[in-house]
């Protein structure tokens, strides 16, 4: 069968634009997606978007040492939010207790120091506010925060008896050893810090027909004065 030159002559041009147009549906249905510089692409199309870190206070607990007798301040610790720049941008204040009298802040530096000597047996730790607030637009930089001054321990308490001098019994041919008393010391110092608070007894006359359990204070006395060490 012979075809017409006219038919003959469209042919070439109905595949040449079938093709272009089965390219061009192609391109439709399957876009060229390029994920933005600062997120992840994945093959289902989800991205990850990068966020700022966020932004907080800096620092560790803060200690006392009680009695402190020197030249200059004790430091105390040091404030520090992780905005600050060190361009002195970020002003750091303190309030709460002893804030300003026994605490001083640097509004620059962040460091704290205690300006009076403290004792623990009358006051064991200070409740304080720390703030952090844009120099420039008086804004905070950080939320208000709380944070706790513990005052540290050193043995400044000599152990005593409470309820002395005691007075005890012992019958006549009583066995050796036979527990006549109870004695019970206290001391002020702390008895989580060190040894501060540890009572040891011991008996300065009668030996060696008495004796005293060190740790304990268990003893047979008779019209005894005793003392802890």
């Amino acid at each position: 069968m012979r075809i017409p030159a006219t038919t003959a002559c469209l042919c070439p041009l109905l595949i040449c634009l079938c093709f272009v147009q089965r390219s061009y549906g192609t391109s439709q249905l399957r876009p060229n997606v390029r994920a933005p510089s600062n997120q992840t692409k994945h093959p289902d199309g989800e991205r990850d978007v990068h966020h700022r870190p966020k932004r907080g206070w800096i620092w560790n607990q803060f200690f006392v040492l009680e009695e402190h007798i020197g030249p200059e301040a004790q430091h105390v610790g040091k404030l520090h939010s992780n905005s600050d720049k060190g361009d002195g941008s970020v002003r750091y204040l303190l309030t709460g207790e002893g804030a300003g009298t026994i605490f001083v802040i640097n509004e620059v530096t962040g460091d704290i120091h205690a300006s009076k000597s403290l004792d623990r047996e009358k006051k064991g730790q200070y409740v304080l506010h720390a703030q952090a607030i844009d120099r420039y637009t008086n804004r905070s930089v950080e939320p208000e925060s709380e944070f706790i001054i513990k005052v540290q321990d050193v043995n400044d308490n000599a152990p005593k008896f409470p309820d002395g001098p005691f007075a005890a019994a012992v019958p006549e041919m009583a066995d050796v050893g036979t527990s006549v008393f109870q004695l019970t010391a206290t001391d002020a110092d702390d008895p989580t810090y060190g040894n501060s608070a540890k009572i040891v007894y011991s008996i300065l006359q009668g030996q060696p027909y008495f004796s005293v359990d060190p740790k304990t204070g268990e003893m047979p006395a008779s019209y005894l004065t005793f003392t802890a060490i």
